[in-house]
Formats: structure tokens, C-alpha cells, sequence
């Protein structure tokens, strides 16, 4: 509970994203929190200590990335010895982007891989200090379709025809409830279906279908046993066919559709696809990045998991192929591709990238909204969406108070 003696925080002048809408208001903060201003004006008949003017701009949750391979030449999967040092500086550069929680994700790799980054990569509260949230780990694989294995190396893939004793094995089950927020995983691949209710009851983790060949048939088994997400929509996946859709024909479903990832840098998907998606299920569009190492660096050849890649004029491809291996985009230029695409309103458009989110991992109480006792995570953006200032916990982020490093 907010002390009653410590600052009060006014953002004035601006526009509040609250309830599906751009509201005339203020925003009140107190020791890191949304607050109702009632009990202020009235039960303490105070003022606020401090005065944000916003200079008319929209006020925003800060955005959340549930897809994020690396960035600053920091990969997750393959800087295990310095994981520690990758997620430091991530954090801090991914903060000053306005992404203020994210998912580090890791890549199939092998057992001993995840054994040793997971607890790094558990869930730490934002601040100046730490940088932006890490919401737990999105751990890609290794249980995914070799038929779609996009850029994992394919010695990694495994089954899961033991159940539970597999996924264990594999990531240690006590990995998953402490340090994973979610994992994806293809449905057809032996042994994954059955076991979906038992992990989530083991672990309480969230499952995403992808890198996946699965039918429709297949994929629904998957989301009614528990399956909530389809990760990076159209890429890696059964191709659309008016017969079986695969797991795109989700979103088409009559009863409840699962959330799904989306890649808005106009190479993972072409914008006619993404207007389809969203105009299909508008609720269910988060989205991400998929940023590799790459990210705000200069082109060149870079690591994805233990994959070589080469960037070059925003592309990313696995060395010596044709086949995207991630992307180098920020999450803000996603939100401003992402109007530019589909014709959504600014409200439609945050939302997909701060409230859809954060409603996937079961955190909307506290992150993606500005809600009253939700963390002060908070963004001032200007009217074409461009990041004009960040407030993690209610402090502002700036290049003078958050320092960190690239690993060129």
C-alpha cells in the first residue's frame, strides 16, 4: 500500500489511455503505483508534489515484448557464460526503447543450455536501476515440428514421449514453475498434446503452439487442453488452405481463440496478412518482436542460439540461406508499422502492445494498463506514436540515469 507521506507524481496536460480510450485526464503515481487521486484531494487534501507536463501527448502503459531473442550483440541462448551480463544491459536498452517488461527468449538448445540460463532469466521487477520487468522466460523449442523448424538447429529437436519426464528432463520442471513465463511448442510432435494439461497442472506455465505443422483438428485439441497462444502468427507454421487452415484457421474458431504473436516488420508478414489477423480476431493481436543480437547494431554477421546469421538492410537470415532467423525492429516501430498496415486506431494499435500482453501471461492487474494500483510503467508518446519519455515504477528513464553496454 502507497505511504501516505510519499511523493505524489502528476502527469498533466494529456491524454490517458484507460478503458479502450484516449481520456482528458491526469495520471496520479505513488511509490511506483497508479493511485486514485480521490483519497488524495479529498481524505488528505493533499497536492501533488511533483508535475509531469505531457505537452499534449498520450500517455501509455509501457510496452511489453513477449518475444526477444537478444539485442545490443547479446543473445539469451548463446551468451550462457555471460547471461548475466546479457539480461543487465537488454533490460536497460530495451527500457529506454519504451519496452518496459519483456520475455527473453531462448532457442531450442540443449538440456545443459537450459539448465543454466533459466534461473537468470526468471522474473525480476523493472527500476532505473535493473532496467525493464523480465516477466519470465519464453522458452522456443526444443518440442517443435523439424517440418518447421524455421531458424533451430535442427541436432536440438526432441519428442516428448514420455510425458512429463521428457519436458523435465529437458528444462527440470522446478525451471519452469520458478523462472518460464511461457513455452512454445508444436502439438503434433509425439507426446506433446497428452502432456499439455499435465504441465500446465505441474508447473502453471502457459503454452503457445508454434513452429508447427499441426492440422486445425490438431491445433484446437491443443487450445481447448490449454494452449493459449499461437507464436509469431503465419511464420513457421501449416500454410493457410481453405480446407485445413492449421493454426491459423484458430482464429476463425466460434468458441474462445487463443492471443497470437505477430512480427509487424513488414518481412515476417506482408500487411495484407496482418490486416487479415486482426480483422479475423482483433482481441487476440500482441505484438512482438522476435529481436535477435543484431538488434540497434550495425549489419554483419551475428549468433542466434548457436545458428550464424547475417544481417544486412534490416533482414535476417541464417547464413548462407534464405530462411528469416529473427528480426532486428523495435517494439515501438511495430505499433506505429502496425496502424500503417491495417488502418487501426492509435487505441487499437497500444493495446496490441501493452494490454493484449500482458492479458496472455494473466498479469493485466498490474502490467499493460494504467489501471489504479497497477505499476507506474508509463510512456509519453507523441501523436504519431514516437517515444517522447519513459517512467519505470514511476521514476523517468533517460540516457543519463540508465547507462549500459553493446557487445560489438
Amino acid at each position: 500500500m502507497a505511504s501516505t507521506r510519499s511523493p505524489i507524481t502528476q502527469f498533466y496536460n494529456c491524454r490517458v489511455l484507460r478503458d479502450h480510450a484516449l481520456v482528458e485526464d491526469c495520471l496520479y503515481v505513488q511509490d511506483g503505483k497508479i493511485i486514485d487521486p480521490a483519497k488524495m484531494f479529498w481524505d488528505e487534501q493533499r497536492v501533488p508534489d511533483v508535475r509531469v507536463n505531457c505537452q499534449g501527448g498520450i500517455v501509455s502503459p509501457g510496452y511489453i515484448d513477449l518475444q526477444i531473442n537478444g539485442a545490443y550483440g547479446y543473445d539469451f541462448s548463446n551468451d550462457t557464460d555471460m547471461i548475466e551480463e546479457a539480461v543487465s544491459n537488454i533490460s536497460k536498452g530495451l527500457l529506454l526503447q519504451g519496452c518496459t517488461a519483456y520475455c527473453p527468449t531462448t532457442v531450442s538448445s540443449r538440456p545443459e543450455v537450459y539448465h543454466k540460463v533459466l534461473s537468470h532469466l526468471g522474473p525480476r521487477a523493472g527500476s532505473i536501476e535493473r532496467g525493464a520487468a523480465v516477466l519470465g522466460a519464453h522458452i522456443e523449442g526444443p518440442f517443435i515440428s523439424p517440418q518447421k523448424k524455421g531458424a533451430h538447429e535442427l541436432a536440438t529437436l526432441r519428442t516428448a514421449a514420455r510425458g512429463l519426464a521428457d519436458f523435465d528432463e529437458c528444462y527440470g520442471l522446478d525451471n519452469l514453475r520458478k523462472h518460464v513465463a511461457y513455452v512454445t511448442m508444436a502439438p503434433e510432435v509425439e507426446g506433446v498434446l497428452d502432456a499439455i494439461p499435465d504441465l500446465i497442472a505441474a508447473t502453471g506455465i502457459n503454452i503457445s503452439s508454434g513452429h508447427s505443422n499441426a492440422t486445425t483438428a490438431v491445433a484446437n485439441q491443443a487450445h481447448r487442453s490449454g494452449a493459449k497462444m499461437i507464436t509469431h502468427l503465419f511464420n513457421a507454421m501449416h500454410a493457410f488452405h481453405q480446407r485445413d487452415p492449421g493454426i491459423i484457421g484458430l482464429l476463425g474458431a466460434a468458441e474462445s481463440r487463443p492471443f497470437y504473436g505477430i512480427i509487424c516488420d513488414g518481412i515476417h508478414v506482408h500487411p495484407h496478412s496482418v490486416m487479415i489477423a486482426y480483422y479475423a480476431h482483433p482481441q487476440g493481436a500482441c505484438l512482438v518482436t522476435d529481436a535477435m543480437s543484431a538488434q540497434c547494431l550495425p549489419d554483419g554477421a551475428y549468433k542466434l542460439g548457436e545458428m550464424d546469421v547475417d544481417v544486412h538492410s534490416g533482414h535476417v537470415y541464417i547464413k548462407d540461406t534464405s530462411t528469416i532467423a529473427g528480426s532486428i525492429i523495435s517494439l515501438a516501430e511495430c505499433v506505429r508499422n502496425f496502424i500503417k498496415f491495417t488502418g487501426a486506431s492509435k487505441v487499437e494499435a497500444l493495446e496490441n502492445a501493452t494490454l493484449h500482453p500482458a492479458q496472455m501471461l494473466g498479469i493485466e492487474s498490474v502490467k499493460g494498463s494504467l489501471t489504479f494500483g497497477a505499476d507506474a510503467d508509463i510512456l509519453v508518446l507523441d501523436d504519431n506514436l514516437f517515444v517522447q519519455r519513459v517512467f519505470i515504477a514511476g521514476a523517468e528513464a533517460t540516457p543519463e540515469n540508465v547507462k549500459f553496454n553493446k557487445k560489438l
